[in-house]
């Protein structure tokens, strides 16, 4: 929906600023009048009066407008107000209408009301000051919906009556200019004439000539090698040469720098060499100091995948040379059980055993084997560095240049590891090759034993390898880190402060001391622990027993009654048939979820829907955007292209998202499958192109291609509110709470399922302290401990379950920095994955580490005692996971094309890609959900019982009457958009 030229609202923003509830309680919340309101209304005689005073009085408490000024904007009066307002009188809502026709009285009532609740009328002098409101609130954001919302706040905390809402936009357009000049003139306070010019020569083509420099320091290789290394330090360089200090950033709102950041990305140079020179400068200066920290991070990450990728080849080099000799150690170890049984004989019988095992084995056979037992032992004894020492060459093509470029910090544990990466500097810049005798080494103590050769000398190339992968690991960890990058930053910094994380704390009522904390958990853990031991050894728990010390759990078995699957063939049969262009028009009109696409230049809504939906399905079928225009009628190449670049975004993606999930959560049929209060979450593979295109990492699981995984959060509703794209290698677990914290939409969960993959301790801490009832379903349960606090003794009879006891000290000394990350968390200030990585990363377990899996151990076994106790939780995790099954086949079914390979170099171009299927997914959930609820209605009116106990087995994900393939038809879809008919002659013929 487009805005109209001077508003800064869209016409349903604009309603929406001045919208009447509808709903009851609402009304009553707002709306019910006081004694002391009754006797003002009751002052007056006639009944029109009466009601239109009542309306008048109402209106100035919210939204805070007056009755005339109310009609004038919305173009009419609100009628469930009206007849809230009559019920309460015992009037007429019909009397209202001699009232409104009386402008004059109208007027002079409202100003006695204003003089009686103390508010005034709004004048030009309040000009000023709503310009200044707008300001402050702009200084953050440009969405123009927050900042007339602030306006219409200070006008309400002044006591003034609302203008009109042109009035209104009109001093918020100001407000925002205002806003936008401030923050330009503070990035670019302090720019010398040196660094203007420089800037100025970034829109100067590069020597090759073939694009600006600009558009070449965006231009950052992905795929993983030396030389990309080089190129991205090079880029870097070339920023650290204009001078830029970071610090600057702090100087305006952190939401209004990235506004920027974002314009700087993805404005071509010619558009940002066009802006007037203060917002020039200060978009260059915003991209500038992002573009350092993201090629810093490029370039470590980059690093850190070589590295591990030699050690990696160094372990596969090994376990595929131990593997060869397999055959030799099967007839090497017959030869040493003949030759143990020959010496066992001449001891028996007081024989020579030289001459018996000579006799019987043969010492010329032994002595032949004896080179072979060598070889298989050196084998099995190899360690991974050694062999990582065969590819040292291709460390050496970038560690020199990345360790001369960057500049590495760390605390008092790591002046060796500082001491090792000087060295190796100043070795570098002289060309010298010989370490000296005293050299540092930072390493594991079995590393430093391989590095010594045999004269007691450290060998180069060793010492270097070893020191560079410590360097990776205390890097990752946070141990070590670099100033000016976002992933490798000291790991305190991360977190809040202790004042700063405590009204979230508080929030989340947590006990500030651990003692408290912990009491309460013993005596819990305590409690259900000697409940546990007493059930289990009546038989009491159903589907579990304890035989010879071990857990035996009978598997969870399908509950889907015959009556439900039939109903649902019933219902699927009812669905009309429907091309994915129509649905996605449809759900577009009904929901709105285009406009959360805006430029970012000029924060409007796309004006040509069908090129967006058509940019949304090419992410989401895998077709990008030339073959999309290819296939598609009524939007152009040009078109797309330019849609794409300037409307999707990450954020929009996610902002789009959110209206879907809460539009299907206000549907009433939605809660046939639950009240959107618990979820699960699961990862996707997705091959990824030819070994080196596209990066991604290599699971066995999936085979041998490299790939990706859509880790994805889906409602108990069936609605997927969340996805990520991670790694295909790395494990799932650290990503299981950033989308139940960060998911931006209305849903309130509260209890989250994950398959083995997904669960660690540390999940169980951090759901449990943030508020998440966490319940994996554990593939390796009946080998799983139970921990206590209390001593073992004190559960005899369930001993051999118990784990060591909890140590409790560690969680006194760590508790609050426990609460620090945990509210730094809550705030949405860092992302749990990231946290968790880190902790992970650490080569000795870190103390806030361990503190978090004893707390986790404790989360865990109250949740594996409701588990055994509970098979109704049981069922519950399993439905969960279902449902995320359902999503995937969903997926296959869309993600078609180039045979489902995402072949997107750039994280962010991944990132679309997930994020477009996943709205279209939601956009499908809806659709069925709306058909569904129709459906059972028709169902129903053919006297045909329908109960609401089998309508929960029935599902919104169906797509067997979606046409995803052929012609995209743009312009016919748009036309045609609007509700459809059930599809009753198919009915008929199932019948």
């Amino acid at each position: 929906m487009t805005r109209l030229k001077h508003h800064l609202l869209t016409a349903q923003e604009r309603d929406q600023m001045l919208a009447i509830p509808t709903n009851r309680d609402s009304l009553v919340r707002l709306y019910t009048f006081e004694p002391s309101d009754l006797d003002i209304i009751g002052s007056r005689r006639r009944r029109r009066t009466q009601m239109g005073v009542a309306v008048q009085l109402a209106l100035l408490r919210h939204p805070g407008t007056t009755l005339a000024q109310f009609v004038q904007d919305v173009g009419s009066t609100p009628s469930a107000l009206v007849a809230f307002v009559a019920d309460q009188l015992e009037l007429s809502g019909s009397d209202l209408a001699d009232y409104a026709a009386r402008e004059q009285t109208m007027t002079d009532h409202a100003r006695d009301l204003m003089t009686i609740l103390g508010l005034r009328a709004p004048q030009r002098v309040d000009i000023p000051f709503m310009i200044e409101a707008a300001a402050n609130a702009a200084w953050a954001t440009d969405s123009g919906i927050v900042i007339v919302r602030a306006v219409m706040d200070a006008l309400r905390h002044a006591k003034i009556a609302l203008p009109s809402i042109s009035t209104i936009e009109r001093a918020s357009i100001a407000g925002r200019a205002r806003a936008r000049r401030k923050t330009a003139q503070a990035l670019t306070q302090g720019l010398t004439g040196d660094q203007v010019t420089a800037l100025d020569r970034l829109f100067a083509t590069t020597p090759e000539g073939s694009i600006s420099q600009l558009a070449s320091l965006k231009t950052i290789p992905v795929a993983v090698k030396p030389d990309h290394i080089k190129r991205i330090l090079e880029l870097l360089r070339q920023v650290r040469q204009i001078g830029i200090d970071p610090v600057v950033a702090k100087r305006i709102h952190i939401d209004r720098f990235h506004q920027y950041v974002r314009e700087g990305r993805i404005s071509p140079a010619s558009m940002i060499e066009r802006y007037t020179p203060s917002r020039r400068y200060a978009t260059l200066v915003a991209f500038l100091i992002d573009a350092e920290e993201r090629l810093t991070d490029s370039a470590l990450d980059m690093a850190d995948k070589l590295v591990g990728s030699i050690f990696t080849r160094a372990r596969n080099t090994k376990a595929r040379s131990f593997s060869a000799t397999s055959k030799n150690v099967a007839r090497l170890m017959r030869l040493f059980q003949a030759t143990i049984d020959a010496l066992a004989e001449a001891a028996s019988d007081g024989r020579d055993p030289m001459e018996t095992l000579d006799a019987t084995v043969g010492w010329a056979t032994l002595l032949k084997a004896r080179s072979e037992v060598g070889a298989i032992a050196r084998t099995a004894d190899l360690d991974p560095l050694t062999a990582a020492a065969e590819r040292y060459i291709t460390l050496r093509k970038f560690a020199p240049d990345l360790l001369e470029t960057l500049e590495f910090q760390a605390g008092r544990g790591g002046a060796k590891t500082l001491a090792a990466i000087t060295l190796l500097r100043n070795l570098n810049r002289a060309g010298k090759r010989d370490l000296p005798g005293d050299a540092p080494m930072p390493f594991r103590k079995e590393w430093q034993k391989i590095v010594i050769d045999q004269d007691d000398k450290p060998n180069r190339r060793l010492w270097e390898i070893a020191t560079l992968a410590h360097l990776r690991n205390k890097l990752r960890s946070g141990d070590v880190w670099i100033e000016r990058s976002a992933n490798y930053r000291r790991f305190d910094s991360y977190m809040l402060s202790t004042e700063q994380a405590k009204p979230f704390i508080a929030e989340l009522d947590l006990p500030l001391s651990a003692d408290e904390w912990l009491d309460q958990r013993a005596r819990e853990l305590d409690k259900r622990l000697k409940k546990f031991a007493q059930s289990l050894k009546r038989d009491a728990l159903q589907g579990v027993r304890f035989r010879d010390g071990h857990l035996q759990i009978s598997p969870i078995r399908a509950t889907t009654p015959p009556k439900a699957e039939d109903l649902a063939q019933q219902l699927n049969a009812l669905m009309p048939p429907i091309r994915i262009t129509e649905l996605l028009h449809e759900v577009a009109q009904a929901t709105g979820f285009l406009n959360a696409f805006t430029n970012l230049r000029t924060g409007e809504a796309c004006p040509h829907e069908n090129a967006l939906l058509a940019a949304i399905l090419a992410d989401a079928t895998n077709l990008g955007l030339s073959r999309m225009a290819a296939a598609s009628h009524g939007v152009t190449r040009d078109q797309l292209f330019w849609t794409h670049d300037a409307y999707v975004r990450d954020e929009n993606y996610r902002k789009a998202l959110a209206i879907l999930i809460d539009s299907h959560h206000r549907l009433p049929f939605s809660r046939i499958w639950g009240e959107g209060s618990s979820s699960s979450s699961d990862g996707q593979f997705f091959r990824g192109a030819k070994r080196g295109a596209s990066g991604g990492d290599v699971n066995a699981r999936y085979g041998v291609d490299h790939g990706f995984s859509f880790y994805t959060h889906v409602s108990d509703q069936r609605a997927p509110y969340h996805v990520k794209v991670i790694s295909a290698a790395t494990h799932e677990a650290p990503y299981v709470l950033d989308g139940l914290t960060n998911h931006g939409t209305g849903l309130k969960i509260t209890e989250h399922y994950t398959d083995t993959g997904g669960a660690t301790d540390h999940v169980f801490a951090l759901c449990a302290l943030l508020g998440f009832r966490f319940c994996p379903r554990l593939r390796d349960f009946p080998d799983r401990r139970l921990a206590s606090i209390a001593p073992a003794s004190s559960y005899a009879s369930i001993s051999p379950l118990l784990g060591k006891t909890i140590c409790t000290d560690i969680i006194r000394e760590q508790w609050e920095d426990v609460l620090r990350l945990v509210g730094s968390i809550k705030a949405g200030h860092v992302a749990p994955s990231r946290m968790l990585c880190k902790l992970a990363a650490y080569e000795r377990q870190n103390r806030l580490d361990v503190a978090l899996q004893e707390i986790g151990k404790i989360e865990r076994t109250l949740f594996m005692l409701d588990w055994l106790e509970t098979p109704d939780l049981r069922q519950r995790c399993q439905a969960g996971l279902n449902n995320s099954e359902q999503r995937h086949v969903l997926t296959q079914a869309i993600h078609t094309f180039r045979q489902g390979r995402i072949i997107d170099r750039s994280h962010e171009a991944q990132q679309y890609r997930a994020s477009g299927l996943n709205l279209v997914i939601a956009a499908i959930v809806y659709w069925n959900t709306v058909y569904l609820q129709t459906a059972v209605t028709h169902l129903r009116s053919t006297s045909a019982v329908v109960p609401e106990d089998l309508l929960a087995h029935t599902s919104p994900v169906g797509w067997e009457h979606i046409a995803f393939s052929g012609d995209f038809l743009w312009d016919k879809a748009a036309a045609s958009a609007g509700r459809k008919t059930l599809n009753l002659s198919k009915q008929a013929r199932a019948a």
